[in-house]
C-alpha cells in the first residue's frame, strides 16, 4: 500500500460574524450566526469521464472505503481581520 499526502488549504472571505471555537476533544470549527458549526474536510468526489461532472456518492458504503483510508487529517483555520 502506498501513502497520499493530501494538504488542503483555503484563502475565503467569510462574514464577520463567524467565529472559530474548538470542540471538547480540541478539534477548531467554525461557528456560524445561525446557531450551525461547519469543518471543511475531504469529501471524495467521482467521475466516470475526468472531463465530465464530478459528484459525491450516495452509496455510504463505497464513501466509508475511501474514508477508512484516511489515517489522520490535519486541517488548520485562522480568521485574519
Amino acid at each position: 500500500m502506498k501513502k497520499l499526502n493530501v494538504t488542503i488549504q483555503l484563502e475565503m472571505s467569510v462574514p464577520d460574524d463567524w467565529e472559530l471555537v474548538e470542540t471538547s476533544e480540541g478539534t477548531p470549527v467554525i461557528r456560524m450566526p445561525d446557531g450551525q458549526f461547519l469543518d471543511i474536510a475531504i469529501e471524495p468526489l467521482f467521475a466516470s469521464d475526468p472531463e465530465d461532472v464530478w459528484s459525491s456518492t450516495e452509496d455510504e458504503d463505497v464513501l466509508n472505503d475511501i474514508l477508512d483510508m484516511v489515517e489522520s487529517e490535519a486541517v488548520t483555520y485562522e480568521i485574519v481581520a
